[in-house]
């Protein structure tokens, strides 16, 4: 026929040509109907395909991606309750400025509202909690709106993006030649040189400067920078979230984590230094929102989303620029005054004063860790995994409420991602998918979970993905048979746990997942903590190390909730 199509391109085919193009290197799904054209697509493109348990943990997976790559994970799920399974890794993503594009299914142009299978408006519930909403209408247009999701997910701060794609969208098919292919990356680092002369002079200012450097400095890549500039100017640095690690915790300047929970001289700067320097670090909970910085600290703070600036209390020195060119830049200052070693000495009495801060705090948080009672001291149980865990591409993944607070305390980190959590939504089930995903992306790196046994409850059944991947992670539960921080909140607020909501009956869970060939492991005294741990990586294979610890300890975080907020955290 004279008039026929000669180069009809499927909708899948179009998927697979703009997967390609991104260079995407994983799909992270759950099967549904609606969504089979995407997973066609991966196939064609010999992208492999990692198929979860439920929507939530595949949603988990490709945050895990974002933060570890800085490229958009990419998940695909179908309409429905597959699209709502995946609703609180998104908010997830979102508080942690994490990448990620979600692909929904949805029904067809002629279907919506005729109460059809699992029919619903997905997109008004969503856009709040996403950083773009698109919905492709126009097979022809899929590419440019792969294009259009990446850049919105990876540029600028980072963030998820949701895009549907209904089901006559993926269905149809076009002419090649009409199809719209768009390929844009941007790769621009502003910074304004008047802002390297405002904050040297505020720095110049100032007695008692420190540096806290965030997940915005972890994303600017500016670790080798930040060591160069503190090194120059004899200024203290702490890291947080997505930053811990970029400067390790052995620099003679980093005094490791800048939450002030934390044994160490954190608190101590928080509330004793004259201008806090704050690197792609929001103020939100885990700096207090900034409430207990002197009332005349400067604060100057950097970020990559200016609108971000000045979040909960007014700032010296707001700087909108990329965190890597601005250091290289206050380093060139330096160079080019000759200012390094009178800023060493001025600042050199301050080093000191939180060297001994550092030093006595360390010595007392000796009487936990050492702790050889039975049940097992959490503080023990997080001091011998942080021994363990000693390679420098270790990575231990957080889940729970209070137990990732005992590892937060007691974790060094030399590393990026010698340390992951959930973040500022404090998602519970959060932590089988990191690990499993962790593994996935470092292969080479011993990955460990250590979770409580209420929050080990929402994703259990991973555990069948590691073992279906290949992905051999180490368990380890925290066992108290309570939800442990929820039981500290009611005790502080009532005296007593409400009965029938916050007791665990005790589960062996080192010997549930024996059936599918998960070695398992139990420990009651703190000298078989370690011994335990090289056993459960020595099988090789996913292992699970059950650990009975004390119920009557109040974490460090229900107790720096308390303080911090009372009941209004």
């Amino acid at each position: 026929m004279e008039n026929e199509p000669k180069n009809l391109k499927k909708g899948w085919e179009l998927i697979a040509e703009a997967f390609a193009q991104k260079g995407v290197e994983y799909l992270f799904t759950v099967p549904g109907e609606s969504i089979s054209p995407i997973q066609r697509a991966a196939e064609a493109s010999g992208i492999p395909i990692v198929s979860a348990r439920h929507e939530q943990a595949a949603t988990f997976m490709a945050e895990t991606y974002g933060r570890m790559t800085g490229k958009p994970g990419l998940v695909a799920v179908t309409f429905g309750p597959g699209f709502t399974n995946t609703l609180s890794a998104i908010q997830n993503a979102n508080l942690s400025n994490s990448p990620l594009i979600l692909m929904a299914g949805a029904h067809g142009a002629p279907s919506p509202d005729r109460l059809g299978l699992q029919d619903m408006k997905q997109e008004p519930i969503i856009e709040s909690i996403v950083k773009k909403s698109l919905v492709c209408r126009q097979t022809e247009r899929l590419p440019d709106y792969i294009d259009m999701a990446f850049r919105y997910a990876g540029t600028g701060r980072p963030g998820p993006v949701f895009l549907e794609l209904p089901i006559d969208v993926l269905d149809g098919a076009v002419e090649s030649e009409n199809a719209v292919r768009l390929h844009t990356e941007v790769a621009s680092r502003p910074i304004d040189p008047n802002d390297v002369v405002k904050m040297m002079t505020l720095i110049k200012e100032s007695l008692k400067p420190v540096i806290m450097a965030g997940s915005g400095a972890y994303f600017s890549q500016a670790g080798p920078e930040l060591a160069q500039f503190v090194e120059k100017a004899g200024i203290p640095v702490f890291t947080g979230k997505f930053g811990r690690g970029i400067v390790p915790d052995s620099h003679p300047l980093c005094f490791e984590s800048s939450v002030g929970l934390r044994p160490g001289a954190a608190a101590l700067a928080t509330i004793d230094s004259d201008c806090i320097i704050l690197l792609g670090n929001r103020l939100c909970l885990y700096n207090a929102t900034g409430s207990l910085y002197r009332p005349d600290a400067k604060i100057i703070q950097v970020d990559i989303e200016p609108e971000e600036i000045g979040r909960n209390r007014s700032v010296d020195a707001a700087i909108f620029g990329d965190v890597k060119r601005l250091l290289e830049a206050c380093t060139h200052w330096i160079d080019a005054k000759g200012a390094g070693e009178s800023l060493r000495e001025r600042f050199a009495p301050w080093i000191a004063q939180l060297q001994k801060e550092h030093d006595n705090n360390k010595e007392l948080s000796k009487f936990h860790y050492t702790s050889d009672q039975v049940p097992i001291h959490p503080a023990r149980l997080a001091k011998e995994i942080d021994r363990f865990m000693d390679r420098p591409d270790d990575i231990i993944v957080y889940d729970g409420g209070d137990m990732p607070t005992w590892m937060l305390s007691y974790r060094t980190c030399e590393a990026p991602w010698n340390e992951m959590a959930s973040g500022l939504y404090g998602c519970l089930g959060c932590g089988l998918p990191y690990a499993a995903a962790s593994k996935l992306i470092r292969p080479q790196s011993r990955v460990m979970l250590c979770t409580g046994d209420g929050s080990i409850g929402f994703s259990f059944m991973e555990l069948e993905t590691c073992v279906r991947k290949g992905l051999p992670i180490v368990v380890v539960i925290g066992n108290n048979n309570l939800w442990g921080m929820t039981a500290n909140s009611m005790m502080l607020k009532f005296r007593h746990h409400i009965p029938n909501t916050v007791e665990l009956d005790f589960v062996p869970y080192h010997k549930l997942m024996e059936a599918i060939g998960i070695q398992g492991f139990f420990v009651e005294n703190p000298a078989d903590i370690g011994p335990a741990l090289k056993a459960a990586f020595d099988t090789g294979g996913p292992a699970i190390v059950n650990v009975m610890t004390d119920p009557s300890i109040m974490g460090p975080g229900s107790a720096g909730l308390a303080m911090i907020a009372g009941n209004e955290f």
